[in-house]
Protein backbone atom coordinates (compact mmCIF):
# COMPACT_ATOMS: atom_id res chain seq x y z
CA UNK A 1 0.00 0.00 0.00
CA UNK A 2 1.48 3.31 -1.10
CA UNK A 3 -0.48 6.00 0.77
CA UNK A 4 2.11 8.73 0.77
CA UNK A 5 0.29 11.95 1.61
CA UNK A 6 3.09 14.25 2.74
CA UNK A 7 1.72 17.26 0.94
CA UNK A 8 3.82 19.92 -0.71
CA UNK A 9 0.75 21.93 -1.62
CA UNK A 10 0.69 23.61 -4.97
CA UNK A 11 -1.29 23.69 -8.16
CA UNK A 12 -1.65 20.15 -9.52
CA UNK A 13 -1.69 20.00 -13.30
CA UNK A 14 -1.82 17.26 -15.91
CA UNK A 15 0.10 17.83 -19.12
CA UNK A 16 0.42 15.54 -22.11
CA UNK A 17 2.60 15.96 -25.15
CA UNK A 18 1.89 15.27 -28.79
CA UNK A 19 1.95 11.95 -30.60
CA UNK A 20 0.33 10.57 -33.72
CA UNK A 21 -2.84 8.49 -33.26
CA UNK A 22 -2.62 4.78 -32.51
CA UNK A 23 -1.11 2.66 -35.23
CA UNK A 24 -2.25 -0.75 -33.97
CA UNK A 25 -5.75 -2.20 -34.31
CA UNK A 26 -8.35 -0.22 -32.38
CA UNK A 27 -9.85 -2.04 -29.39
CA UNK A 28 -13.65 -2.09 -29.19
CA UNK A 29 -15.05 0.99 -27.46
CA UNK A 30 -11.71 2.75 -26.99
CA UNK A 31 -11.62 6.26 -28.42
CA UNK A 32 -8.08 7.16 -29.43
CA UNK A 33 -6.81 10.70 -28.92
CA UNK A 34 -4.50 12.84 -31.03
CA UNK A 35 -2.30 14.11 -28.16
CA UNK A 36 -0.21 11.86 -25.96
CA UNK A 37 3.16 11.47 -24.26
CA UNK A 38 5.78 10.51 -26.87
CA UNK A 39 6.11 6.77 -27.33
CA UNK A 40 2.56 6.04 -26.15
CA UNK A 41 -0.88 5.91 -27.74
CA UNK A 42 -3.58 7.59 -25.63
CA UNK A 43 -7.28 6.95 -25.51
CA UNK A 44 -10.26 6.55 -23.21
CA UNK A 45 -13.01 4.04 -22.52
CA UNK A 46 -16.39 4.80 -20.96
CA UNK A 47 -17.60 2.26 -18.39
CA UNK A 48 -20.67 2.09 -16.12
CA UNK A 49 -20.64 4.27 -13.01
CA UNK A 50 -22.31 1.32 -11.26
CA UNK A 51 -22.21 -2.30 -12.37
CA UNK A 52 -25.28 -2.91 -10.21
CA UNK A 53 -27.40 -0.11 -11.73
CA UNK A 54 -26.68 0.73 -15.37
CA UNK A 55 -29.15 3.65 -15.31
CA UNK A 56 -26.66 5.78 -13.34
CA UNK A 57 -24.59 6.60 -16.42
CA UNK A 58 -20.90 6.21 -17.17
CA UNK A 59 -17.45 7.33 -16.11
CA UNK A 60 -14.34 7.71 -18.24
CA UNK A 61 -11.10 5.72 -17.96
CA UNK A 62 -7.94 7.29 -19.39
CA UNK A 63 -5.76 4.71 -21.17
CA UNK A 64 -2.31 4.65 -22.77
CA UNK A 65 -0.70 1.84 -24.74
CA UNK A 66 3.06 1.28 -24.98
CA UNK A 67 3.29 -0.73 -28.22
CA UNK A 68 5.44 -3.85 -28.44
CA UNK A 69 8.69 -3.10 -30.23
CA UNK A 70 8.44 -6.38 -32.18
CA UNK A 71 4.90 -6.11 -33.53
CA UNK A 72 5.48 -8.95 -36.01
CA UNK A 73 5.96 -11.39 -33.13
CA UNK A 74 3.67 -9.78 -30.57
CA UNK A 75 2.13 -12.18 -28.06
CA UNK A 76 -0.65 -9.93 -26.72
CA UNK A 77 -1.27 -7.29 -24.06
CA UNK A 78 -0.15 -6.87 -20.44
CA UNK A 79 -2.21 -4.50 -18.28
CA UNK A 80 -0.53 -2.48 -15.54
CA UNK A 81 -1.28 -0.81 -12.19
CA UNK A 82 1.45 0.97 -10.14
CA UNK A 83 -0.25 1.02 -6.76
CA UNK A 84 -1.81 3.69 -4.61
CA UNK A 85 -4.73 3.79 -4.39
CA UNK A 86 -4.72 7.22 -5.97
CA UNK A 87 -1.66 6.84 -8.21
CA UNK A 88 -1.80 7.41 -11.94
CA UNK A 89 -1.07 4.27 -13.95
CA UNK A 90 -1.80 5.54 -17.44
CA UNK A 91 1.77 5.56 -18.73
CA UNK A 92 3.10 2.11 -17.91
CA UNK A 93 6.84 1.37 -17.90
CA UNK A 94 8.37 -1.20 -20.24
CA UNK A 95 8.46 -3.75 -17.34
CA UNK A 96 11.43 -5.67 -18.87
CA UNK A 97 13.12 -5.39 -22.28
CA UNK A 98 11.83 -8.82 -23.29
CA UNK A 99 8.25 -8.07 -22.29
CA UNK A 100 8.37 -4.67 -24.00
CA UNK A 101 9.45 -6.43 -27.20
CA UNK A 102 6.68 -9.03 -27.28
CA UNK A 103 3.73 -7.35 -25.56
CA UNK A 104 1.76 -4.15 -25.81
CA UNK A 105 1.68 -2.77 -22.26
CA UNK A 106 -1.53 -0.91 -21.38
CA UNK A 107 -1.78 1.37 -18.38
CA UNK A 108 -4.84 3.20 -17.16
CA UNK A 109 -5.83 5.74 -14.57
CA UNK A 110 -8.38 4.00 -12.33
CA UNK A 111 -11.67 5.83 -11.88
CA UNK A 112 -11.13 8.70 -9.45
CA UNK A 113 -7.49 9.18 -10.51
CA UNK A 114 -5.47 11.28 -12.94
CA UNK A 115 -7.08 11.89 -16.32
CA UNK A 116 -10.01 9.56 -15.59
CA UNK A 117 -13.25 10.80 -14.03
CA UNK A 118 -12.42 12.28 -10.61
CA UNK A 119 -14.06 13.57 -7.48
CA UNK A 120 -13.64 17.19 -6.40
CA UNK A 121 -13.87 17.85 -2.68
CA UNK A 122 -12.90 21.54 -2.51
CA UNK A 123 -14.72 24.58 -3.84
CA UNK A 124 -12.23 27.20 -2.66
CA UNK A 125 -8.38 27.15 -2.69
CA UNK A 126 -8.31 28.28 0.93
CA UNK A 127 -9.83 24.94 1.91
CA UNK A 128 -6.57 23.22 0.94
CA UNK A 129 -4.89 24.58 4.07
CA UNK A 130 -6.85 22.22 6.29
CA UNK A 131 -5.90 19.30 4.02
CA UNK A 132 -2.22 19.97 4.65
CA UNK A 133 -2.79 19.88 8.40
CA UNK A 134 -4.97 16.78 8.27
CA UNK A 135 -3.03 14.35 6.09
CA UNK A 136 0.51 13.04 5.86
CA UNK A 137 1.33 13.56 9.52
CA UNK A 138 0.62 12.10 12.95
CA UNK A 139 0.11 13.56 16.43
CA UNK A 140 2.57 13.27 19.30
CA UNK A 141 0.29 14.79 21.97
CA UNK A 142 -3.40 14.52 22.80
CA UNK A 143 -3.84 18.19 21.94
CA UNK A 144 -2.39 17.59 18.48
CA UNK A 145 -4.54 14.46 18.18
CA UNK A 146 -7.74 16.41 18.78
CA UNK A 147 -6.70 19.03 16.21
CA UNK A 148 -5.88 16.36 13.61
CA UNK A 149 -9.24 14.65 14.18
CA UNK A 150 -11.04 17.98 13.75
CA UNK A 151 -9.09 18.86 10.59
CA UNK A 152 -9.63 15.41 9.12
CA UNK A 153 -13.35 15.62 9.79
CA UNK A 154 -13.45 18.98 8.00
CA UNK A 155 -11.84 17.39 4.93
CA UNK A 156 -14.15 14.38 4.88
CA UNK A 157 -17.22 16.60 5.43
CA UNK A 158 -16.19 18.67 2.40
CA UNK A 159 -15.81 15.51 0.35
CA UNK A 160 -19.26 14.28 1.37
CA UNK A 161 -20.76 17.64 0.39
CA UNK A 162 -18.96 18.12 -2.94
CA UNK A 163 -17.62 14.84 -4.35
CA UNK A 164 -20.84 13.71 -6.03
CA UNK A 165 -22.02 10.17 -6.81
CA UNK A 166 -18.64 8.89 -8.05
CA UNK A 167 -17.31 8.81 -4.47
CA UNK A 168 -19.61 5.86 -3.72
CA UNK A 169 -18.44 3.87 -6.76
CA UNK A 170 -14.69 3.70 -6.18
CA UNK A 171 -14.15 0.37 -4.45
CA UNK A 172 -11.53 -2.04 -5.78
CA UNK A 173 -14.32 -4.46 -6.68
CA UNK A 174 -15.70 -1.86 -9.08
CA UNK A 175 -12.23 -1.04 -10.43
CA UNK A 176 -11.63 -4.77 -11.03
CA UNK A 177 -14.81 -4.83 -13.14
CA UNK A 178 -13.39 -1.87 -15.07
CA UNK A 179 -10.24 -3.90 -15.65
CA UNK A 180 -12.30 -6.73 -17.08
CA UNK A 181 -13.98 -4.25 -19.44
CA UNK A 182 -10.51 -3.21 -20.59
CA UNK A 183 -9.52 -6.85 -21.14
CA UNK A 184 -12.60 -7.34 -23.30
CA UNK A 185 -12.07 -4.08 -25.20
CA UNK A 186 -8.53 -5.10 -26.15
CA UNK A 187 -9.71 -8.52 -27.31
CA UNK A 188 -7.79 -10.54 -24.71
CA UNK A 189 -9.45 -13.86 -23.80
CA UNK A 190 -7.45 -13.98 -20.54
CA UNK A 191 -5.96 -11.19 -18.44
CA UNK A 192 -2.21 -10.68 -18.34
CA UNK A 193 -1.43 -8.17 -15.62
CA UNK A 194 1.40 -6.70 -13.56
CA UNK A 195 0.36 -4.88 -10.39
CA UNK A 196 2.51 -3.38 -7.64
CA UNK A 197 1.52 -2.59 -4.05
CA UNK A 198 -2.20 -1.64 -4.06
CA UNK A 199 -2.13 -3.04 -7.59
CA UNK A 200 -1.68 -6.46 -6.00
CA UNK A 201 -4.96 -6.05 -4.12
CA UNK A 202 -6.60 -5.09 -7.40
CA UNK A 203 -5.14 -8.24 -8.95
CA UNK A 204 -6.27 -10.41 -6.04
CA UNK A 205 -9.77 -8.97 -6.31
CA UNK A 206 -9.86 -9.52 -10.07
CA UNK A 207 -8.67 -13.12 -9.69
CA UNK A 208 -11.55 -13.93 -7.34
CA UNK A 209 -14.25 -12.02 -9.21
CA UNK A 210 -13.17 -13.42 -12.59
CA UNK A 211 -11.19 -16.61 -11.87
CA UNK A 212 -11.84 -18.04 -15.34
CA UNK A 213 -10.39 -14.93 -16.97
CA UNK A 214 -6.99 -15.16 -15.25
CA UNK A 215 -4.11 -15.71 -17.67
CA UNK A 216 -0.96 -14.45 -15.92
CA UNK A 217 -1.02 -12.15 -12.89
CA UNK A 218 2.32 -10.95 -11.50
CA UNK A 219 1.75 -9.26 -8.13
CA UNK A 220 4.75 -7.32 -6.81
CA UNK A 221 4.92 -6.05 -3.18
CA UNK A 222 1.95 -8.06 -2.02
CA UNK A 223 -0.96 -6.85 0.10
CA UNK A 224 -2.75 -9.41 2.28
CA UNK A 225 -6.34 -9.19 0.95
CA UNK A 226 -7.97 -10.46 4.15
CA UNK A 227 -6.25 -7.90 6.36
CA UNK A 228 -6.84 -5.16 3.78
CA UNK A 229 -10.58 -5.65 3.67
CA UNK A 230 -11.64 -7.09 7.04
CA UNK A 231 -10.75 -7.38 10.70
CA UNK A 232 -10.65 -5.30 13.90
CA UNK A 233 -8.87 -1.98 14.24
CA UNK A 234 -7.68 0.43 11.55
CA UNK A 235 -6.71 -1.27 8.31
CA UNK A 236 -3.33 0.47 8.43
CA UNK A 237 -2.66 -1.28 11.75
CA UNK A 238 -3.84 -4.67 10.48
CA UNK A 239 -1.43 -4.66 7.52
CA UNK A 240 1.52 -4.00 9.89
CA UNK A 241 3.84 -2.42 7.36
CA UNK A 242 5.47 -0.73 10.35
CA UNK A 243 6.68 -4.13 11.58
CA UNK A 244 9.05 -4.40 8.60
CA UNK A 245 10.55 -0.95 9.21
CA UNK A 246 13.06 -2.07 11.89
CA UNK A 247 14.18 -4.93 9.64
CA UNK A 248 14.73 -2.66 6.64
CA UNK A 249 16.39 0.01 8.79
CA UNK A 250 18.74 -2.53 10.38
CA UNK A 251 19.66 -3.90 6.95
CA UNK A 252 20.58 -0.36 5.90
CA UNK A 253 22.54 0.34 9.09
CA UNK A 254 24.43 -2.98 8.86
CA UNK A 255 25.48 -2.23 5.30
CA UNK A 256 26.39 1.34 6.24
CA UNK A 257 28.23 0.42 9.45
CA UNK A 258 31.66 1.54 8.26
CA UNK A 259 30.34 4.93 7.09
CA UNK A 260 27.39 5.72 9.35
CA UNK A 261 29.06 7.05 12.50
CA UNK A 262 25.86 8.66 13.77
CA UNK A 263 23.42 7.34 16.39
CA UNK A 264 19.99 6.81 14.85
CA UNK A 265 18.15 6.70 18.18
CA UNK A 266 19.88 9.88 19.32
CA UNK A 267 18.69 11.61 16.14
CA UNK A 268 15.08 10.70 16.95
CA UNK A 269 15.54 11.82 20.56
CA UNK A 270 16.78 15.19 19.36
CA UNK A 271 13.86 15.56 16.93
CA UNK A 272 11.42 14.70 19.71
CA UNK A 273 12.73 17.72 21.60
CA UNK A 274 12.14 20.01 18.62
CA UNK A 275 12.73 20.55 14.89
CA UNK A 276 16.22 20.56 13.35
CA UNK A 277 17.21 23.06 10.68
CA UNK A 278 19.42 21.64 7.93
CA UNK A 279 20.82 23.06 4.70
CA UNK A 280 20.16 21.01 1.58
CA UNK A 281 22.41 20.60 -1.45
CA UNK A 282 20.71 23.55 -3.18
CA UNK A 283 21.66 25.86 -0.29
CA UNK A 284 18.10 26.10 1.00
CA UNK A 285 17.50 25.93 4.75
CA UNK A 286 14.89 23.34 5.66
CA UNK A 287 13.18 22.87 9.03
CA UNK A 288 12.78 19.13 9.70
CA UNK A 289 10.20 18.02 12.26
CA UNK A 290 10.03 14.60 13.88
CA UNK A 291 7.04 13.71 11.69
CA UNK A 292 8.73 15.02 8.55
CA UNK A 293 11.89 13.06 9.27
CA UNK A 294 10.00 9.81 9.78
CA UNK A 295 8.09 10.30 6.52
CA UNK A 296 11.30 10.96 4.60
CA UNK A 297 13.24 8.06 6.18
CA UNK A 298 10.26 5.84 5.36
CA UNK A 299 10.40 6.91 1.72
CA UNK A 300 14.14 6.28 1.47
CA UNK A 301 13.70 2.79 2.96
CA UNK A 302 11.23 1.84 0.24
CA UNK A 303 14.17 1.49 -2.18
CA UNK A 304 17.57 0.09 -1.20
CA UNK A 305 19.07 2.14 -4.04
CA UNK A 306 18.26 5.26 -1.97
CA UNK A 307 20.75 4.22 0.73
CA UNK A 308 23.25 7.00 -0.12
CA UNK A 309 20.51 9.64 0.13
CA UNK A 310 19.31 8.19 3.44
CA UNK A 311 22.86 8.23 4.81
CA UNK A 312 23.26 11.89 3.80
CA UNK A 313 19.91 12.85 5.34
CA UNK A 314 20.64 11.15 8.66
CA UNK A 315 24.15 12.61 8.72
CA UNK A 316 22.70 16.12 8.21
CA UNK A 317 20.26 15.59 11.10
CA UNK A 318 23.10 14.42 13.33
CA UNK A 319 25.37 17.26 12.17
CA UNK A 320 23.53 20.21 10.54
CA UNK A 321 26.84 21.33 9.02
CA UNK A 322 26.55 18.38 6.63
CA UNK A 323 24.41 19.01 3.52
CA UNK A 324 21.07 17.23 3.30
CA UNK A 325 19.76 15.87 -0.02
CA UNK A 326 17.10 18.06 -1.57
CA UNK A 327 13.57 16.75 -1.16
CA UNK A 328 12.31 15.09 -4.36
CA UNK A 329 8.65 15.62 -3.53
CA UNK A 330 6.52 17.60 -5.98
CA UNK A 331 2.98 18.96 -5.70
CA UNK A 332 0.39 16.18 -5.39
CA UNK A 333 -2.72 15.71 -7.49
CA UNK A 334 -5.19 16.54 -4.71
CA UNK A 335 -8.26 15.09 -6.42
CA UNK A 336 -6.47 11.82 -7.24
CA UNK A 337 -5.21 11.63 -3.66
CA UNK A 338 -8.74 11.90 -2.30
CA UNK A 339 -10.12 9.56 -4.96
CA UNK A 340 -7.63 6.98 -3.72
CA UNK A 341 -8.76 7.69 -0.18
CA UNK A 342 -12.36 6.96 -1.18
CA UNK A 343 -11.21 3.65 -2.64
CA UNK A 344 -9.38 2.76 0.54
CA UNK A 345 -12.27 3.72 2.82
CA UNK A 346 -14.78 1.87 0.61
CA UNK A 347 -12.70 -1.31 0.63
CA UNK A 348 -11.58 -1.62 4.20
CA UNK A 349 -13.41 -2.16 7.46
CA UNK A 350 -12.29 0.57 9.90
CA UNK A 351 -13.50 1.80 13.30
CA UNK A 352 -15.97 4.69 13.22
CA UNK A 353 -14.49 6.38 16.30
CA UNK A 354 -11.40 8.42 15.36
CA UNK A 355 -10.25 8.46 18.98
CA UNK A 356 -9.25 4.76 18.84
CA UNK A 357 -6.42 5.53 16.38
CA UNK A 358 -4.33 6.91 19.27
CA UNK A 359 -4.13 3.59 21.12
CA UNK A 360 -3.40 1.59 17.97
CA UNK A 361 -0.69 4.07 17.01
CA UNK A 362 0.88 3.82 20.47
CA UNK A 363 0.88 0.03 20.19
CA UNK A 364 2.44 0.15 16.72
CA UNK A 365 5.10 2.61 17.86
CA UNK A 366 6.28 0.14 20.48
CA UNK A 367 7.09 -2.22 17.59
CA UNK A 368 8.62 0.41 15.34
CA UNK A 369 9.46 3.83 16.74
CA UNK A 370 7.99 6.63 14.65
CA UNK A 371 6.94 4.38 11.79
CA UNK A 372 4.11 2.91 13.87
CA UNK A 373 2.36 6.26 14.33
CA UNK A 374 3.10 7.28 10.75
CA UNK A 375 1.53 4.11 9.38
CA UNK A 376 -1.54 3.90 11.57
CA UNK A 377 -2.70 7.50 11.07
CA UNK A 378 -2.78 7.07 7.28
CA UNK A 379 -6.33 5.71 7.52
CA UNK A 380 -7.76 8.24 10.00
CA UNK A 381 -10.06 9.77 7.30
CA UNK A 382 -11.91 6.44 7.07
CA UNK A 383 -13.29 7.01 10.57
CA UNK A 384 -15.38 9.98 9.46
CA UNK A 385 -15.84 9.58 5.68
CA UNK A 386 -19.21 8.00 4.92
CA UNK A 387 -18.39 6.27 1.63
CA UNK A 388 -19.58 2.85 0.55
CA UNK A 389 -19.88 0.93 -2.71
CA UNK A 390 -22.32 -1.90 -3.43
CA UNK A 391 -19.63 -3.25 -5.78
CA UNK A 392 -17.18 -3.84 -2.90
CA UNK A 393 -15.58 -7.28 -2.78
CA UNK A 394 -14.29 -8.70 0.51
CA UNK A 395 -13.70 -12.39 -0.27
CA UNK A 396 -13.48 -15.33 -0.47
CA UNK A 397 -9.94 -15.23 -1.85
CA UNK A 398 -9.35 -18.84 -2.86
CA UNK A 399 -11.22 -19.30 -6.15
CA UNK A 400 -9.22 -21.66 -8.41
CA UNK A 401 -7.18 -19.82 -11.05
CA UNK A 402 -4.20 -20.25 -13.34
CA UNK A 403 -0.89 -19.84 -11.45
CA UNK A 404 -0.31 -16.38 -9.95
CA UNK A 405 3.25 -15.12 -9.34
CA UNK A 406 3.94 -13.15 -6.14
CA UNK A 407 7.08 -11.05 -5.67
CA UNK A 408 8.33 -9.74 -2.30
CA UNK A 409 11.48 -8.46 -0.58
CA UNK A 410 12.64 -10.71 2.23
CA UNK A 411 14.58 -8.13 4.26
CA UNK A 412 11.58 -5.87 4.78
CA UNK A 413 8.99 -3.79 2.96
CA UNK A 414 7.52 -0.85 4.89
CA UNK A 415 4.44 -0.61 2.68
CA UNK A 416 3.56 -4.27 2.15
CA UNK A 417 5.36 -6.42 4.73
CA UNK A 418 6.99 -9.69 3.73
CA UNK A 419 4.83 -11.67 6.18
CA UNK A 420 1.75 -10.49 4.26
CA UNK A 421 3.17 -11.91 1.03
CA UNK A 422 3.83 -15.21 2.79
CA UNK A 423 0.27 -15.34 4.10
CA UNK A 424 -1.15 -14.46 0.68
CA UNK A 425 0.70 -17.36 -0.95
CA UNK A 426 -1.46 -19.61 1.22
CA UNK A 427 -4.65 -17.55 0.89
CA UNK A 428 -4.89 -17.64 -2.90
CA UNK A 429 -5.77 -20.94 -4.51
CA UNK A 430 -2.78 -21.14 -6.85
CA UNK A 431 0.01 -18.69 -5.98
CA UNK A 432 3.80 -18.99 -5.83
CA UNK A 433 6.02 -16.56 -3.92
CA UNK A 434 9.38 -15.52 -5.41
CA UNK A 435 11.53 -13.60 -2.91
CA UNK A 436 14.29 -11.03 -3.42
CA UNK A 437 17.02 -10.86 -0.77
CA UNK A 438 16.91 -7.11 -0.09
CA UNK A 439 14.67 -4.51 1.53
CA UNK A 440 12.38 -2.04 -0.18
CA UNK A 441 9.03 -1.79 -1.91
CA UNK A 442 8.82 -3.76 -5.14
CA UNK A 443 11.18 -6.27 -6.75
CA UNK A 444 10.92 -5.75 -10.51
CA UNK A 445 13.90 -3.99 -12.04
CA UNK A 446 16.21 -4.74 -9.10
CA UNK A 447 17.39 -8.22 -10.03
CA UNK A 448 18.12 -10.07 -13.27
CA UNK A 449 16.80 -13.16 -11.50
CA UNK A 450 13.44 -11.53 -10.74
CA UNK A 451 13.09 -10.04 -14.22
CA UNK A 452 14.04 -13.33 -15.82
CA UNK A 453 11.25 -15.09 -13.95
CA UNK A 454 8.81 -12.35 -15.00
CA UNK A 455 9.77 -12.98 -18.62
CA UNK A 456 9.34 -16.75 -18.30
CA UNK A 457 6.08 -16.45 -16.42
CA UNK A 458 4.36 -14.18 -18.92
CA UNK A 459 5.58 -16.14 -21.94
CA UNK A 460 5.20 -19.72 -20.68
CA UNK A 461 3.20 -19.56 -17.42
CA UNK A 462 6.09 -21.18 -15.52
CA UNK A 463 6.60 -20.32 -11.85
CA UNK A 464 9.71 -20.97 -9.72
CA UNK A 465 10.09 -23.80 -7.23
CA UNK A 466 8.74 -23.13 -3.72
CA UNK A 467 11.11 -21.06 -1.62
CA UNK A 468 13.12 -19.65 -4.53
CA UNK A 469 15.25 -16.69 -3.45
CA UNK A 470 16.82 -14.20 -5.89
CA UNK A 471 19.83 -11.99 -5.23
CA UNK A 472 19.66 -8.26 -6.00
CA UNK A 473 21.86 -6.88 -8.76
Amino acid sequence: MNLRVALALGTATLAVGALAPAAAASPAGVVWEVSCTPGYECGHLDVPLSYQDSSLGTVRLAIARLPATDQAHKLGTIFYNPGGPGSSGRFAPALTPALHARYDIVGFDPRGVGASSKIHCFTDPSQLEVLQRALGTFPLTHTAEQQQIADTRTVTDLCEQNAGPLANHLSTGTIARDLDRLRTAFGEPKLRYYGKSYGTYLGETYANLFPNHVGALALDAVDDPVRWSTGPGPMSYRLRGFADAPRALQSFLDTCASRCDFDYSAILDRLTAGPITVTDTTGRQVVVTYQGAIARIHDYLTDARSAPALEAFLRALANPASPAPASPAGPPDIDSLLGGGATLCSDAANPRDPAVWWDYAQRADQVSRGFGRYDVYKTLPCATWEVSDTGRYAGPWNHPTAPILLLANRQGDLETPYAGAQRTEGLLANARLLSLDTYGHGSRGRSACIDGWLDRYFVTGAVPAPGTLCAPD
